[in-house]
């Protein structure tokens, strides 16, 4: 396995939760729908956006570009452990390479690291 990018993103959860109160929109721009069901669910739905939305960024970031905030969706895997699962222009933009995630909180805080490994032949990060 070899690594071929690493983003990492931080974001201010009050920030989240004020871009929400202001404007609905922004949830449906940024989140898909499982990720706003899920987190709507949740006691402190802020922050499992606010670290949703620094996993888009910190995936965007190991591929090396923007891409379109739906096109990276952060679900429970094996265990609850987060993944990334991409499509569309992210799929195409990781090269066949695989996106690995990570996320965390305190009050304040959520951030998210992304790591895009090759693992086989192909990925052409």
């Amino acid at each position: 396995m070899q690594i071929v990018g690493i983003g990492m993103d931080i974001v201010e959860i009050e920030r989240i939760a004020r871009a929400v109160e202001r404007n609905q929109r922004f949830v449906e721009k940024v989140f898909t729908n499982a990720e706003i069901d899920h987190c709507m669910g949740k006691r402190n739905c802020y922050q499992h956006l606010a670290a949703r939305f620094a996993a888009k960024e910190a995936v965007a970031k190991a591929i090396g570009r923007s891409l379109p905030w739906k096109d990276v969706e952060v679900v429970n895997g094996h265990r609850g452990r987060p993944e990334a699962r991409i499509s569309g222009e992210a799929l195409r933009a990781a090269n066949g390479c695989r996106v690995l995630i990570t996320m965390s909180h305190s009050k304040n805080y959520a951030t998210a690291t992304a790591i895009l490994v090759k693992e086989d032949e192909n990925c052409h990060g």
